[in-house]
Parts: structure tokens; sequence; C-alpha cells
């Protein structure tokens, strides 16, 4: 029998992130976390393979519109992924149900969430005239141009740093990834950002909730009832969100999801 509250939960994170955009894994973990009373490494191999086949349909929609920076996408791979599976096969020598490993990962997180909080606050509140200016500069620059990073080595490092984050925590691929591109890549526009970020992620996060599903942190009948309801809010909210105050809902969010933040790191 499905569980209607899961449904639910899928439902609503999807919705917002369809309205915002926002990584699900910094809504639906804290969610599974502190609502339905998960432990937390079954919360985040969960919600790995939940991001990896949301994202999976953004990456296909974007692909076709021809917005992803595919040079951009390999070279975060190239931090993200070797980082994943190291920080998996370091789960794998400590035990993810170990108490260390679990106090590790609840910590981790907290500060994630932190660090999100403070991304979509950024968004909000410097992404203006500054931005607007590169974008329009970008725009005389050709496509390979503006795929250039300030330097070669940071999206390798800055991928490997989020490669980690998203192992131990399943968050950070979304607000976080965005901020960090828009750094590093001053002159690709904003859409081609946005889908370089979810690009990035589903390799990503499928490396790391596989490798988290052999550990035995998957809860599939979880994720299956999570999906039904996260792939038709996700759906409802990309239709919605030209009639919604995105400033308002970023802003609301980040004051949540610092909130849920500094409680796991206080715990």
């Amino acid at each position: 029998m499905p569980d209607f509250a899961f449904i639910l939960a899928g439902f609503l994170v999807g919705l917002i992130v369809g309205l915002t955009g926002v990584g699900g894994g910094s809504l639906m973990t804290p969610v599974l976390i502190f609502f339905f009373g998960f432990k937390p490494h079954l919360a985040i191999g969960t919600d790995l393979l939940f991001a990896a086949f949301t994202k999976l349909g953004g990456t296909v929609s974007m692909a076709r519109q021809r917005l992803v920076p595919w040079k951009v996408v390999a070279l975060l791979c190239a931090g993200s992924i070797p980082a994943a599976l190291g920080s998996l096969w370091m789960l794998r020598r400590l035990g993810p149900t170990s108490e260390h490993v679990q106090h590790l990962m609840t910590s981790t997180l907290g500060f994630a969430l932190l660090l999100t909080a403070a991304a979509m606050l950024y968004k909000v509140l410097a992404f203006s005239a500054q931005r607007q200016a590169a974008e329009q500069a970008a725009r005389q620059n050709s496509g390979a141009a503006a795929a250039q990073p300030r330097h070669w080595s940071l999206p390798i490092l800055l991928g490997a740093v989020i490669g980690t984050l998203v192992t131990f925590t399943s968050v950070g691929a979304g607000a976080i990834g965005v901020t960090v591109l828009l750094l590093v890549f001053p002159h690709l526009p904003l859409p081609r950002i946005v889908a370089a970020d979810i690009a990035y992620a589903v390799p990503l996060t499928l490396v790391a909730g596989l490798g988290h599903a052999s550990l035995g942190s998957v809860d599939w009948a979880l994720l299956a009832q999570l999906l039904a309801g996260s792939l038709p809010g996700i759906w409802l909210g990309s239709r919605l969100v030209s009639r919604t105050p995105e400033r308002l809902i970023r802003s609301g969010l980040s004051l949540l999801l610092a909130y849920a933040g500094a409680k796991l790191v206080l715990i």
C-alpha cells in the first residue's frame, strides 16, 4: 500500500523545485529526517537517486533546446565524479550506519544547508545589473569564449568539493552549484548556467546514489513513492513559475533552510 504522506511530500518538493530551481536534496533530505524520522544515511542515499531521476528529465529537455554547455559539464564531472567515488570508498571503510558516520553526515548536512541558504540569499540580493551586464557582454562573444572559466582548474577543484558534499549530504548540486558556476563562468548566460548545473548533477547523483545503494542506504519503496509525487509536482511548478513571486519564495526558503541547517549542526 502506498503511503500518501510520502507521495504528498514528493509532490510539494517537486512543485518547489519547478517554481524556484532549488535542488531537491536541500529540501527532501531534511523533510525525511525531521518529519518522517529516517536515519541520515537512508535519507541521503534515497534522495540522491531521487535527484538523479528528477534532474534527468530536465537535462533531456534542455539538451533538446541546445542549452547545455557540455564542456562546462565535463570540467565539473572531472572533479566531482572522482571525489564522489573517493567519498563512497571512505563511507564503505567506516560503515554508513556507524554512530561516528551518522554524526558526520548530520553535521555536514547542516553546514551544507547553511551554505545553500546563503547561496540562495546571494542570488536574490546580489544578482542584478552586474550579472546582466556580464550576460550582455557574453552575447558579443562566441559560445566557446563564454564557456571559458576564470582559470581552468577552478571548475575541477570546485566540482571535487561539491562531489564530496553531495555524496555525504545529497545537498550541493543545486543553489550552491549555480552560485559556483556564476562566479567561475562570469560570461556564461544564466540559462546555460542552470542547464550546466542540472546536467552535471545527473551523473554525480547517479554515481553517489548507486554507491549508497551498494551500501544498503537506499529505501527503494520510498524512492518510488517520492518520484510518484515529484514528477507531477515538477511539471506543475514549471508551468506556474511565471505567475509566482520567485524572490519572495526563495527568501522564505533560504530562512527555512538556515533554520534546518542550524538545528542539524547543533544536534
